[in-house]
């Protein structure tokens, strides 16, 4: 072991590879598990004797602690040691995992879920600004393009691993198999993964403070804003009281957060770095491109189960494609970095990503498995040109000894831009299926020709199988409204492909707001 260790160390120093393998695992492990569990909550619901409703909160309160977390990162790296907090990370995710993996009420499996949402937050930016500094610039395109690789692979897997597992085992073992992960990678970053000397630690004794009131907005504004996203269709949004003062919480938080903490000589959270310009765009960037992404992944399944009849595995495979086509493309796009400017390549990437968007808003309730992976595949084409730039772009004026802080606050928008594009996708489902409905509902009436030529024809038919009449016509108005409901859940579903395209699109022009960036310079990359 120590003779394979002393070869991946070069003049004293870990090989900048070992460090990527490192790291990677603990952000696959921590990015699966915000996705793993969305199509077990049947099952741990009724394993647990909850109802489906209440099963949610296992999803929300993991990316409440996961969101609280994050844009702390910086501060308790600060605080704790960069590599002791980020193993303390691994070792509460870890512990957490395997106690999610044998709780035997939805309290317990709630309360350690929060336990491992907390531990998780900080993986991702903490490996990211790891791998930034353990390459030297040059290399850190296609460094950070293969960490990509492993972050974009752990939630398009994640929903199909996690049915796989529950429908071949139990929904504990999407839980359990985290252990082994998690202790690997504790064991490489003992030994492969040191701090830098320009990471100067504070500890309470040398003047470092905890700022109580601005944790407590903080915890607060992003707390009750997860809540809000996450419940807010499920409640009627304004309509219920709950999601009112949920409302008026988060946002008293998260404007109390900002104002605090531009008052304060040493910030928990630097909203300073928003002022340089590239580095705002670029969290703006990342903000639509995880609603984006998050919502058509979310889309696509949800259209081909719920209309077309595909089980959870075989939508599953609809998306793989699509994430292979990705994880080829990003070492490429490593490469063209090193040739061409950053913002050309996420303007290519829009625009693909909104054609392909676009393509979707013209699906119908007859394409085949073909069309649907196409449609993914083309789309993932164009998110494999947005990942990497968009960072490249955000840290291009950073200060290395303040990428904690930015990793942080960009991870964070995409994670909120995540939730957002979820909550925005569900609502707009809901509410235009019922306007279609309402505007298709008025044709079906005796003066319109082709209402009473359909059900004319379906009552033959069924007369023809055994029906009397008065039957035959009562299952064929059954039969007319069934796939007049089909319909209008369609038109719901070409609407929000349509609006997110459109969105995407809108998105365009404000690149060329960006400062330029030589691509010689190095790139970094957030997790998407």
């Amino acid at each position: 072991m120590k003779t394979l260790f002393a070869r991946v160390r070069n003049n004293g120093e870990t090989h900048p590879w070992a460090v990527a393998f490192a790291v990677m695992l603990s952000t696959f492990m921590q990015v699966l598990d915000s996705s793993v569990a969305n199509v077990s909550l049947p099952h741990i619901a009724g394993d647990l004797s909850a109802a489906v409703d209440e099963s949610t909160w296992i999803l929300t309160s993991y990316l409440v602690a996961n969101g609280i977390v994050l844009p702390l990162t910086g501060w308790l790296s600060t605080l704790f040691g960069r590599k002791r907090f980020y193993m303390w990370s691994v070792a509460i995710f870890t512990v957490a995992s395997f106690l999610c993996g044998v709780s035997r009420s939805l309290g317990m499996l709630v309360f350690f879920r929060v336990l491992q949402g907390a531990g998780g937050g900080a993986l991702v930016p903490i490996s990211q600004a790891i791998l930034v500094e353990s390459f030297p610039r040059e290399k850190r395109g296609m460094a950070m393009a293969v960490f990509g690789m492993g972050v974009i692979f752990a939630p398009i897997i994640g929903p199909t691993l996690g049915g796989w597992i529950t429908d071949n085992y139990t929904w504990h073992w999407i839980f359990l198999i985290n252990i082994p992960v998690g202790i690997l990678s504790l064991v490489l970053t003992s030994l492969l993964v040191f701090d830098p000397p320009y990471l100067v630690r504070k500890n309470l004794k040398q003047g470092l403070k905890i700022d109580y009131f601005g944790l407590g907005l903080l915890s607060v504004g992003l707390g009750f804003l997860q809540v809000v996203l996450d419940k807010g269709q499920r409640e009627d949004w304004f309509g219920s009281p709950f999601i009112v003062w949920c409302s008026l919480l988060a946002i008293v938080g998260l404007v109390g957060t900002l104002f605090w903490e531009l008052s304060r000589e040493d910030p928990i959270v630097d909203f300073r770095m928003l002022k340089e310009r590239n580095f705002f765009l670029s969290c703006l960037a990342m903000f639509m491109l995880g609603l984006v992404l998050f919502s058509s992944t979310m889309l696509l399944p949800i259209f081909l189960q719920t209309l077309l009849g595909y089980t959870a595995m075989l939508s599953g495979l609809v998306l793989s494609p699509g994430g292979i086509v990705t994880l080829v493309m990003l070492p490429l796009v490593g490469r063209l970095l090193a040739k061409y400017e950053g913002r050309w390549l996420v303007v290519g990437g829009m625009l693909v990503v909104s054609l392909s968007l676009f393509h979707m808003a013209n699906f119908n309730l007859y394409i085949d498995f073909r069309t649907a992976m196409m449609a993914r595949i083309y789309q993932s084409f164009g998110f494999a040109f947005l990942f990497v730039p968009i960072n490249t772009m955000a840290f291009y004026f950073i200060p290395k000894e303040k990428v904690n802080n930015a990793t942080g606050l960009i991870n964070l928008a995409r994670n909120i831009g995540g939730s957002v594009g979820i909550a925005l996708v569900t609502t707009l489902l809901a509410r235009r299926a019922q306007f279609h409905q309402t505007v298709l509902v008025s044709h079906l009436t005796p003066l319109d020709s082709t209402y009473r030529a359909a059900e004319s024809g379906a009552s033959q038919l069924l007369m023809q199988h055994g029906a009397n009449a008065p039957q035959a016509l009562s299952q064929a108005q059954g039969l007319i409204y069934g796939n007049l409901i089909r319909q209008a859940t369609m038109l719901a579903f070409l609407d929000a492909f349509w609006l997110l395209g459109l969105t995407f699109m809108a998105l365009i022009p404000l690149m060329f707001l960006m400062k330029k960036s030589p691509p010689h310079k190095a790139p970094t990359v957030a997790a998407p």
